[in-house]
Formats: C-alpha cells, sequence, structure tokens
C-alpha cells in the first residue's frame, strides 16, 4: 500500500506538471492521516482530481470524508464534453475506419465465402441470464434445473451430422475434445453451434460444492493457440473451427 500511495503522490502533487503543484509528498501524507489501508489511496485520489480539494483543508472541494458524509451522492453538475481534447488521433477526430482495419476486409470476406462444408463448424459461445458466466454457478437456487451447459445445433445441422436433441456430441478442434447434450434450435444459423462459457467445474483444486454438481464443459479447452487475430493479436475465442458428431463416434 506504501509504494502505491507513494506512485499516486509522485504523480498529482509536489511537481509543475501535477494537479496540485505546490503542495509537498509531506503535507499531503499528513492530510492523508497515518492509517493504512486502500481508503488513503483513494482520499489521494480524490483531492488531486479535477473536483478534489487539492489538499486544502479550507476547500470545498471533494475528499474522502466529504464524499461518505454525502451516501446519496454529491452533484458535481452538468457534464462537460471532453472531446477532441482527449483524442490523440493524427487527425485530431474519431477515426471510424482506420486504414488497419479497412485494409483487412478483403481478408475477411475471403475468409467468410471460402469455407466449405468440409471446412467443419464455427463454435460460437453464449451466457445464460441465470449464470451470467460462472458468478452464480455456486447458489444451489440458480444452478439448479435443467442442464444450461449444452450445444446448441440447428436442426437441419443436426439431421446432417445424426444428432438428436438430448444426444451427446462430440465437439472436436485441433487441441482439444469434450462432449455436451445437444439442444436443437432453429434460432441457430446453420453451420454453427454454441457452448456458454464459464463451466468446467470438475477441473483439479475446484472447491465449489454446488457448481461441481452442475460442471458441464470447459469450452476454453478448444481455443486453439495458434489462432490469433490479425488486426488486435487477441486469441480467437469466438468463432472456433470444430467438428460435429455423436459422442463415442471415430
Amino acid at each position: 500500500e506504501e509504494l502505491v500511495l507513494g506512485s499516486v503522490l509522485g504523480g498529482c502533487v509536489g511537481s509543475p506538471e501535477s494537479s496540485c503543484p505546490d503542495v509537498t509528498k509531506e503535507r499531503a501524507r499528513e492530510l492523508l492521516g497515518d492509517v493504512p489501508g486502500p481508503e488513503r489511496i483513494l482520499d489521494a485520489m480524490l483531492r488531486a482530481g479535477p473536483y478534489g480539494d487539492r489538499f486544502d483543508p479550507e476547500s470545498d472541494g471533494l475528499n474522502l470524508e466529504r464524499l461518505k458524509a454525502a451516501p446519496h451522492g454529491i452533484d458535481l453538475g452538468a457534464l462537460t464534453p471532453r472531446i477532441p481534447g482527449l483524442l490523440t488521433t493524427p487527425s485530431g477526430a474519431i477515426e471510424l475506419a482506420p486504414s488497419l482495419v479497412t485494409g483487412d476486409v478483403a481478408r475477411l470476406r475471403e475468409s467468410l465465402h471460402g469455407n466449405s462444408a468440409n471446412d467443419g463448424m464455427l463454435l460460437v459461445g453464449r451466457r445464460h441470464v441465470r449464470s451470467n458466466n460462472s458468478w452464480m454457478h455456486n447458489i444451489e437456487s440458480l444452478a439448479k434445473g435443467r442442464d444450461r451447459c449444452t450445444l446448441l445445433v440447428h436442426p437441419g445441422d443436426a439431421q446432417r451430422l445424426g444428432l438428436a436433441g438430448g444426444q451427446l456430441a462430440r465437439v472436436r478442434s485441433r487441441v482439444g475434445e469434450l462432449t455436451a447434450p445437444v439442444v436443437l434450435s432453429d434460432e441457430m444459423m446453420p453451420g454453427v453451434v454454441s457452448l456458454p462459457h464459464g463451466f468446467g467445474h470438475d477441473a483439479p483444486g475446484t472447491r465449489m460444492q454446488v457448481a461441481a454438481a452442475h460442471a458441464g464443459v470447459n469450452s476454453n479447452r478448444l481455443s486453439d493457440e495458434h489462432a490469433i487475430d490479425a488486426i488486435s493479436g487477441n486469441a480467437v475465442l469466438n468463432g472456433v473451427r470444430v467438428e460435429i458428431g455423436p459422442a463415442g463416434a471415430a
């Protein structure tokens, strides 16, 4: 905490470019008190912020004490525009179509139209209102009921792949394989299947008794470390290429 507080104060007091150039670190620490903890850091940030008291006890600006005394909030007035001052783009405008993105459109179109049925299916994620990732999986009243870690499949795809509702399907990518019960849904686009994320509570070391009883499967096991988004460099976690078939089939 001392290191963080020192870093915060180093950026907001005592130097010409800081928000409180006439306040020394020693004076700031005196006003913040000597009780360690995150509240001192929050108090420092409030005091040095745009509505803060600038470490001046006579000021009517914000500090943590005044904020705590107003549990229903403090009206700071009308919102003020920050654009274009915050923009650091070469044009000085919000660039909705930078060349980095538009230059990749041709590759995107080719990838959309170049796939065939022989390329397998695309796996996308989803979440449920009653689970919201894994946050609520260990609460009995929310976890009980029907299985929600299911594979949504378009009926036409299910017929082509030899799958039926309620049957276990094998989902296989280049790097992993898992099984999940099939739910037929005409809301799915043909060629696309869906597994919810946030499941797989049977992994070693998991210590959530309720969630483990509804473990489901971890769809991240299918994510290919070689699949990287060309523009951002992020791992591809949606639109994963998979092969689907009945569980137990070769």
